[in-house]
């Protein structure tokens, strides 16, 4: 069957293959320690991200233990074919899949299902990091990793991971601050109008926040059309930059920083307002340095009550909070959401997939 294969490490490998059977059957015989059988799983469409393109073109990225190539992809939307006796998947069923997977050590995050949070660094993630992922026909996948879809989600399914990765951040947000002191925010910013951009200010309006969106996104582009649906305010980046965005909104209760820029990160934090929080979910490449008055912002976070964490893949409980999430925003604003994926690209044609174009939110690769 096709899969879209590479050799990390090896830049201008990514290219169109075939395996011989449903990629990640490997790891279901062993199923991390489960005897059953995996699901079988009818791939319908996978996202790419910057994470995609690092493996493509950086050379990041490892494969399974024991060989050289690696499938691609870890954004996912597929169909039911067959699953194992007694687990509750069904045939035609929409499913997402997790990425990553715990620890042979089993530290006490993996032991307790939150290999997101794996202290050894010892996990391995679909698609990425030692295990096939699933730009492919068909996978197999055990149940347990498998999060079950309503057919209205069919459109924006594949949004599920970013959204996960956005909806665990504003759950941390709000427990930790909550457990802090008394706190009602009414004003947020975002920073980048990408797909996780975009997910986190449709969320936090889903929780009646007054959203501001700072971005290099034109008033006619695909991210303006979204956030004019979900009525959040979009400002031009060169025009508003974040350092000064305080001055002009007023006191920010919440930032999202989802750029991939480290000095927009150091930015948002200084821009973050009293007893505000400051998340970081962008994962910055590179080198670059910037000059911070380190003085200056550890005064203003101490002397503010500002809580700063940083939030990276997510567990089940994550993915399943973000498909209610999903399903909340698709009710309140029909079609909006459907405006982040702006093109979806045959694997045939994957190439066309990983070559940005300039309205571009989210590009899928899709299968069958």
């Amino acid at each position: 069957m096709k899969a879209i294969v590479t050799t990390p490490g090896v830049k201008g490998s990514v290219h169109l293959g075939e395996i011989e059977n449903p990629s990640g059957w490997q790891d279901v015989q062993a199923a991390d320690g489960h005897p059953a059988e995996g699901a079988l799983v009818e791939v319908v469409e996978v996202g790419v991200c910057g994470t995609d393109q690092e493996i493509a073109n950086e050379g990041y990225g490892a494969a399974p233990r024991g060989r050289d190539q690696l499938v691609m992809g870890h954004e996912n939307l597929g169909r039911v074919v067959s699953a194992p006796e007694g687990s509750a998947l069904k045939a035609g069923e929409l499913v997402v899949a997790t990425v990553r997977r715990p620890c042979p050590e089993r530290c006490l995050p993996c032991a307790a299902g939150q290999s997101d949070n794996c202290l050894t660094g010892h996990y391995t993630e679909r698609g990425i990091k030692g295990r096939d992922g699933y730009m492919a026909a068909r996978y197999v996948e055990h149940p347990d990793y498998l999060v079950p879809l309503p057919a209205t989600l069919a459109r924006i399914g594949v949004l599920m991971e970013p959204s996960s990765i956005v909806e665990k951040g504003l759950i941390q947000a709000f427990s930790i601050q909550r457990s802090r002191m008394p706190w009602e925010p009414r004003q947020a910013l975002v920073c980048g109008a990408g797909a996780i951009g975009l997910l986190a200010a449709v969320f936090l309006r889903l929780r009646d926040l007054e959203v501001a969106i700072v971005a290099k996104a034109g008033a006619q582009s695909a991210s303006a059309r979204v956030a004019q649906a979900i009525g959040a305010q979009l400002l031009d980046a060169d025009q508003h930059p974040v350092a000064e965005i305080a001055t002009e909104l007023g006191n920010l209760d919440l930032v999202f920083e989802a750029t991939g820029v480290s000095a927009v990160a150091m930015a948002a934090i200084s821009a973050t307002g009293h007893d505000g929080v400051c998340c970081l979910s962008s994962v910055t490449a590179g080198a670059r340095t910037v000059s911070v008055d380190t003085d200056a912002l550890n005064l203003d976070m101490v002397l503010g009550n500002k809580l700063v964490f940083g939030t990276v893949n997510a567990n089940r409980r994550h993915f399943e909070a973000a498909a209610r999430m999903l399903g909340a925003a698709s009710r309140r604003w029909p079609g909006a959401l459907d405006q982040i994926v702006t093109r979806r690209v045959p694997a045939e044609s994957f190439q066309d997939a990983f070559q940005r174009q300039p309205d571009d939110i989210k590009t899928t690769i899709t299968f069958g």
